[in-house]
């Protein structure tokens, strides 16, 4: 497959951002236009090819990727864009920038939350406000942890779309030496699995913080399976296979790996931190958070029995007790 003197804008600036660039630049036919908020981060970048943000230690290639400061530029000329912005903040680079902008193109999705405003899945807006044609969406899911892609460790990702064709071309330009990446047709799937598994990786930080051990963790998690399981049949169904890595694979490295976020964040929670006390030190962006609450929101209507996810919310939301909450939750597992 062929993707010769083809380009890439990425927009967003974090770790996740920085190790998709990383990847993407391993491609030596794709360029790569390179999108960050921090107008120093990005002449830090053009002068000393690291990003001085986010996992420093990775070389940014100067001739394959360009850092922009006005997103309009970066996004001309075109012919894939890679969102990779948590989802609270993802509208806020195109206000005042012409819908139009982003049709023909194929638009990734690498950011795994819903819009907390309206808590619907990222390819949804795009479809809605930005006139992509739905067979032009594809949303990248993991497990596949920034620090690790940084060291080059081998990691595995799974590319959705609609259109298996997109999801292909998608998973091209990301396979490289260290990362394999395969495609898949179960967008909404791979989409909401990979919000869910920010919710229960919340829940494991907390019961940990709390105490518990691994033996109480590996039924928090098995139990985690069959809940989203239950919600992604309520929200889509089809047939979907969710031992596959996509699935469970990125549910396990995001509630045991010492580099979740999401599992830190619960940590801190379980151990007596405030929400805003937690969110305060980690000064990075735990999508659990939102994502609890746009579950719960969805689920007022399907009617899904989840009670770890409802945990969640109760202790983030409504400032419940986690160990009480964790106590009462106890009787719902085997």
């Amino acid at each position: 497959m062929s993707w010769i003197n083809q380009k890439i804008a990425v927009v967003g600036g974090g770790s996740w951002a920085t190790a998709l660039v990383k990847i993407l630049a391993e491609n030596s036919s794709l360029k790569v236009n390179w999108w960050l908020r921090d107008n120093r981060d990005v002449e830090h970048i053009k002068k000393h090819h690291h990003n001085p943000s986010y996992l420093s230690d990775v070389y940014i290639n100067p001739k394959r990727v360009t850092p922009f400061t006005q997103l309009e530029s970066a996004l001309k000329s075109v012919d894939y864009v890679l969102l990779v912005i948590p989802a609270a903040f993802v509208k806020e680079p195109f206000l005042g920038i012409e819908p139009t902008v982003l049709k023909n193109k194929i638009v990734i999705s690498a950011v795994k939350g819903l819009l907390p405003s309206e808590h619907i899945p990222l390819t949804d807006w795009l479809i809605r406000d930005f006139q992509v044609a739905e067979a032009k969406v594809a949303v990248i899911g993991g497990p596949c942890h920034a620090e690790e892609v940084a060291q080059g460790r081998q990691s595995y990702l799974t590319i959705a779309s609609p259109e298996f064709k997109t999801a292909e071309k998608v998973a091209g330009i990301l396979n490289c030496r260290y990362v394999s990446a395969s495609a898949s047709t179960d967008l909404y799937g791979v989409e909401y699995a990979a919000v869910m598994k920010n919710i229960i990786a919340l829940a494991c930080g907390i019961t940990h913080g709390l105490g518990y051990g691994d033996n109480f963790q590996a039924v928090l998690v098995s139990q985690a399976m069959r809940e989203m399981g239950r919600f992604l049949e309520a929200i889509d169904p089809r047939p979907r296979e969710l031992t596959a890595s996509a699935y469970l694979g990125d549910l396990l490295v995001t509630a045991y790996s010492q580099f979740s976020r999401n599992r830190l964040f619960g940590n801190m929670i379980g151990r007596g931190y405030s929400v805003s006390a937690a969110q305060l030190e980690m000064n990075m962006i735990a999508e659990g958070y939102y994502a609890a609450k746009s579950i719960y929101v969805l689920n007022q209507k399907l009617g899904v029995a989840m009670p770890i996810s409802e945990m969640v919310y109760r202790i983030i939301y409504e400032q419940a007790n986690p160990a009480m909450a964790v106590e009462a939750l106890k009787k719902n597992l085997n």
